[in-house]
């Protein structure tokens, strides 16, 4: 049976739920749905972004509504356009068998008489931005004196964004024997004042614990030179070669640039924030959606509206300003039991913060250092050649076939793979011949993980094998039957992986692997080369950079995307939307 079924539900929401595949509820969802429908109660809710809130409080509130009645019934408030249109879009779909309920959605950007017509016609959810929502109330063009529920969802970060005189507005509109419903990811002191003020003895349900980052999202920092920060960002993103990402600036103008220069350097990357046109923000998203950008540089409001559950990364090119929003930042991943990583590109100045950080998320970062050009090259290596194997042979290249091997005629297999991977690999170890060091030494606690006494391993399983952090760590733990500190920087790409030990554990992992097979196939670890040089002292290159290797950087990224992948992205497209297609960045 169902799951859903037993929280009450009616059957025409049963049925909905069925066809988009849901079969069980989650925790706000089983806590909040069965209170909402049984009471004509407030409710002030916490729980992490992508946590399934908007049904929790979408389903109730469509089976309390009269849909026999033109009346508007409901009232859902969200802080941005893309939130907006979001919850509209599922409540929408939650209703599918309830033709005659009809759900509005009215937001800046778009025709506010085109609104208000939708709206008297007869709509008994009214899902709204609070800008939008204060200007039509002032001019009569919406009524919600009748409205019997009301939800402020992502009360923290409408408050953040400076919207409680806007809300409060609204609400001197509505009757005050409403039922209101507040749901939150955080519960700062400004949250719970308009709890205070807007309800009555709320029902309190808390999924997890009260402004707590979900265990499934990993939370690393990268010290760095204030100048640095966009090398490390590239570094990053060269590291992870199917990064499919989230990048937080703190305003609109940081935003736009680095979206810019990653586009200008090859990368598959698009910009989001307020300054852009609904139309551009639509497409935007349609892109990121689509994994055509696979970095989405956005400032905190424009974020409000992402919900993408593939998102891989989430990189804080700038640590917000209001510490409690790296909750909501981190939220962009690790979503629908999905794990994922959260990194913080931070200056040495910086490392109080992510001690306050800690404290409010209830989790432990950990400090990783930028990699070194040997790491970045040996993971890009590793990736072309798991690419090349696993290209599907598209068999019109056979008509060709005779020409290439009189083309290709006395080279052996060893020089011919040599020739075929430095076409590609070439020009990006090139690049990365002269980098530098950027890292700089620092650290929040005692759990910084430095390099010397570490070794770090490859495995040729990864992401393509069902395997994330979490999982693969798990597994490397009940192999070798280590405790949960002696297994650190758990890499997962896409079809290999890294890890790392203490050296004293290198024996006994090299033995347990060395005639392991699982399913038939033999399970692979060995040394990286990398590591070899660890282990004598040299830390990953950590001691060293200066201007020579910054410079060098720098000039190399001028028009790099271009000399290594032909045309590169219109600077000119200033959505950031678009660059050059996936497939011409990643090796």
């Amino acid at each position: 049976m169902n799951k859903f079924e037993q929280l009450g539900l009616n059957e025409q929401l049963l049925k909905a739920i069925s066809d988009m595949g849901f079969e069980t509820p989650s925790e706000v969802q089983e806590k909040a749905i069965p209170v909402l429908l049984a009471n004509d109660t407030d409710m002030v809710a916490l729980a992490q972004t992508g946590t399934g809130k908007t049904a929790a409080f979408g389903f109730p509130m469509i089976q309390k509504i009269d849909v026999n009645s033109k009346t508007t019934q409901g009232l859902i408030l969200s802080p941005t356009r893309e939130l907006c249109l979001q919850i509209a879009n599922e409540l929408k779909l939650y209703s599918k068998y309830l033709p005659s309920l009809h759900v509005t959605a009215i937001y800046g950007g778009a025709s506010i008489t085109e609104q208000a017509r939708q709206v008297k016609r007869g709509t008994q959810i009214v899902v709204a931005t609070p800008g939008r929502m204060k200007d039509m109330i002032s001019r009569n063009m919406v009524d919600i004196s009748k409205i019997e529920y009301c939800v402020l969802d992502e009360a923290d970060e409408m408050l953040n964004m400076g919207f409680y005189e806007d809300i409060n507005e609204i609400l001197s509109h509505s009757p005050k024997d409403k039922s209101t419903w507040l749901f939150s990811a955080t519960m700062p002191k400004e949250v719970a004042t308009i709890a205070k003020k807007f309800m009555k003895n709320p029902t309190e349900v808390t999924v997890g614990t009260k402004n707590a980052s979900t265990s499934n999202v990993q939370h690393e920092y990268y010290v760095v030179g204030g100048r640095d920060r966009y090398l490390a960002l590239k570094r990053l993103a060269d590291t992870n070669p199917d990064i499919f990402s989230v990048i937080f600036c703190r305003t609109k103008r940081d935003t736009q640039k680095i979206a810019e220069k990653l586009i200008e350097d090859g990368y598959n990357a698009g910009a989001l924030h307020g300054d852009l046109s609904q139309n551009q923000r639509d497409m935007v998203m349609k892109a990121f959606r689509s994994q055509q950008i696979q970095m989405l540089v956005a400032t905190d409001v424009a974020a409000r509206g992402i919900d993408v559950d593939d998102v891989t990364h989430v990189i804080n090119y700038q640590l917000p300003d209001e510490i409690e929003t790296y909750t909501h930042r981190s939220g962009r991943t690790g979503r629908a039991g999905k794990s994922g990583i959260s990194m913080v590109i931070v200056t040495k100045s910086e490392l109080r913060k992510i001690g306050a950080i800690e404290r409010i998320i209830q989790q432990k970062f950990e400090s990783k250092k930028i990699p070194s050009a040997e790491e970045i090259c040996e993971i890009q290596l590793y990736h072309l050649a798991s690419k090349i194997k696993n290209t599907e042979i598209n068999k019109e290249v056979e008509n060709y076939l005779p020409a290439i091997n009189d083309v290709l005629d006395g080279i052996d297999r060893e020089e011919l793979i040599k020739k075929m991977v430095s076409v590609e690999f070439g020009r990006f170890a090139e690049y990365y011949k002269k980098a530098g060091d950027i890292n700089v030494s620092g650290k929040v606690s005692e759990q910084d993980t430095s390099s010397e006494g570490n070794v770090r391993y490859f495995i040729n399983v990864g992401s393509r094998d069902g395997y994330d952090w979490m999982t693969l760590k798990d597994f490397l733990r009940e192999q070798l039957e280590l405790d949960k500190d002696d297994l650190f920087k758990v890499d997962v790409k896409e079809s290999f992986s890294f890890f790392n030990t203490d050296a004293d554990h290198t024996e006994a992992v090299l033995a347990k692997f060395s005639e392991f097979k699982m399913d038939g196939r033999f399970i692979n670890v060995e040394v990286s080369k990398n590591s070899r040089e660890n282990s004598r002292g040299r830390g990953g290159r950590s001691g060293g950079g200066g201007r020579r290797g910054r410079r060098s950087d720098n000039k190399s990224s001028k028009g790099f995307g271009e000399k290594r992948f032909g045309k590169k992205g219109s600077k000119g497209n200033k959505s950031g939307g678009g660059g050059n297609r996936r497939s011409k960045k990643r090796f």
